[in-house]
């Protein structure tokens, strides 16, 4: 029953209790109870008094029960906003749960989004704006955030969608990266030396390569300066995946003019690895070659022996030309990535935000991407075709190979070994 109902009701019981305490008195054999007519009412009082606390305090409680039981849902992203939505304060709106509704919305499933605004929901609700606290659910703030990822509407458009002031779609948005960057960051955090054995183990069971801990790559983004000049620039983001699309590493913010190789020598990344904090476990040896913990990444990086990268010169059906097929192999987790990332709609666009915040949303999409590989939720992930990957490694070579002789050594033996394990799997074939 509404609560505003309930409430009327109680009112209606306890109003007919009183009367009926005064129109019969009740009756008594005591001496007491022939008192005279003053000192009977003054002795309702108390009674009285009593009816109308209760009454406070259950209308109280059917409230509050009705207030936590309420659910916030939105708005079907099918239906075109009405006059009042544009100027309605923030309000209870519907949305059509339907997989596809929920995957315009939100890039996930209902199921992902309700599991996601549980585990927020203390973190959401507890940063408001110094001064004017937002009265908002914690399923609304998330799912303005959401939207405001998931599509890429501007903070005006979002705010006429969802019936709330645009700096309310400004801070809701804002405030969900910021609670996903600051909060779960560990979610794409390097792998302890016991997670990247079963990293390099997924791997080699796709190219018989062993010991690979990752696909590096870097992936550019364009962003629109939120200023008078409104110049167009790009920042550049480097990732590494596992061979799930699962992103290991994210480091953001560099200019997008930078080669992948300086982006590299720039990050943590290369100074943890040079400096032996990860990729320092004890070698494989293949072919006679002690093989480090690597990645692998495209011509753009120079040849390390913790980084391999594939041949500029082979000759057709060698060793060389089948690591080539193998390493390009590999690094399809990497492309998948990024054209999932740019799957998210604030990223497929120019971001219009200041660098920081632009960075935030590339840190809170990469995040959510590995939420849903976690839930095994494909809402948002590309499944690029072959020609897409082909297309992205061809033309990267940039003569950037390194004098390291042990990269060279490293390489060599990865590249018989790949030969053997093209050569086993066609022999199986036949």
């Amino acid at each position: 029953m509404d609560s505003r109902k309930l409430s009327a009701l109680l009112s209606s019981l306890v109003s007919q209790v009183i009367l009926l305490l005064f129109l019969f008195p009740s009756s008594s054999s005591t001496p007491h109870s022939l008192s005279s007519d003053s000192n009977s009412q003054e002795n309702l009082f108390p009674l009285l008094q009593h009816f109308l606390c209760s009454q406070e305090i259950l209308t109280s409680l059917v409230l509050s029960i009705s207030r936590k039981r309420k659910r916030t849902l939105f708005p079907d992203p099918e239906s075109e906003p009405t006059h009042e939505d544009r100027y309605s304060p923030p309000r209870e709106v519907r949305l059509t749960r339907s997989p596809g509704s929920f995957k315009t919305c939100f890039n996930m499933t209902s199921t992902t989004f309700e599991w996601l605004s549980g585990l927020l929901e203390p973190l959401l609700e507890c940063r408001d704006p110094v001064g004017s606290p937002l009265n908002l659910s914690a399923e609304l703030r998330l799912g303005i955030g959401l939207y405001r990822l998931a599509n890429g509407s501007n903070y005006s458009d979002i705010a006429t969608r969802f019936g709330v002031p645009e700096s309310v779609t400004r801070f809701c948005a804002k405030q969900l990266c910021r609670v996903l960057c600051t909060n779960f960051r560990f979610w794409v955090a390097f792998p302890s030396q016991d997670e990247l054995k079963s990293v390099s183990n997924s791997f080699e069971e796709l190219t018989g390569l062993p010991n690979c801990c990752g696909v590096i790559d870097c992936a550019r983004f364009k962003i629109v300066k939120d200023d008078e000049t409104w110049k167009e620039d790009s920042i550049a983001v480097q990732i590494v995946v596992d061979s799930s699309s699962r992103i290991l590493s994210i480091v953001a913010g560099f200019r997008g003019d930078k080669p992948d190789s300086t982006v590299l020598k720039l990050s943590t990344l290369h100074k943890d690895i040079e400096e032996g904090r990860v990729l320092n476990s004890n070698p494989v040896y293949v072919n006679g070659a002690a093989v480090n913990q690597y990645l692998v990444g495209n011509g753009g990086y120079p040849l390390l022996p913790w980084l391999i990268v594939p041949y500029e010169d082979f000759l057709p059906g060698s060793c060389e030309e089948k690591f080539n097929a193998a390493h390009r192999f590999l690094r399809v987790p990497a492309l998948k990535a990024i054209a999932s990332l740019k799957n998210w709609g604030v990223l497929s666009k120019p971001i219009r935000e200041e660098v920081k915040s632009a960075v935030a949303f590339i840190g809170a999409c990469s995040i959510l991407h590995n939420v849903l590989l976690m839930r095994e939720d494909d809402s948002a992930l590309c499944d690029c075709s072959g020609d897409d990957y082909d297309h992205q490694f061809h033309g990267e070579f940039r003569n950037l190979e390194d004098d390291s002789k042990k990269g060279f050594e490293i390489r060599r033996a990865l590249a018989a070994k790949a030969a053997e394990f093209h050569d086993s799997r066609s022999m199986q074939s036949d």
